[in-house]
């Protein structure tokens, strides 16, 4: 079967009728881009200052994408009318990929395997208690900024 392409201004639809809505899919995979580099640069400078012993750049990404997220989505809310494609390339693109609890797992195994499970057991409460943390004080500084 041969599916043919049909073009518009915001979509793509199969000759089956299935629609792919394009600029969801951009606006998503853009902030995906962003946020997945400012992670990944961010993990690089914070282990050449800090050293590879702990997961600094995974803590701090999970904390600081926690509090941002909470801002953002508190703020959006209530300030300002964002578009669904705005929504989408921050909170569900850049934050989904800024933010890395699968790597905190693995980093936490990491840690377990090579025999450091006190360091194991810390940065699993830590990650979890401080990201929290992180919410509740994103809430609380979106609130006074509103």
């Amino acid at each position: 079967m041969i599916l043919r392409w049909h073009f518009t201004s915001r979509h793509i639809r199969l000759h089956r009728g299935v629609r792919i809505i394009l600029d969801r899919v951009i606006f998503v995979g853009l902030g995906g881009f962003l946020g997945a580099n400012a992670r990944y640069w961010l993990s690089v400078l914070l282990t050449r200052a800090l050293g590879q012993a702990f997961p600094w750049g995974t803590w701090f990404v999970n904390v600081t994408g926690s509090m941002l997220l909470a801002i953002f989505l508190t703020w959006a809310g209530k300030q300002i009318s964002l578009s669904l494609q705005a929504r989408l390339l921050i909170a569900t693109g850049f934050f989904g990929a800024y933010t890395t609890f699968s790597t905190f797992a693995n980093d936490t195994v990491a840690l377990w395997q090579a025999g450091n499970q006190s360091s194991a057991v810390l940065n699993a409460l830590a990650n979890n208690l401080i990201s929290v943390v992180g919410v509740l004080l994103g809430l609380a500084i979106a609130s006074r900024l509103s």
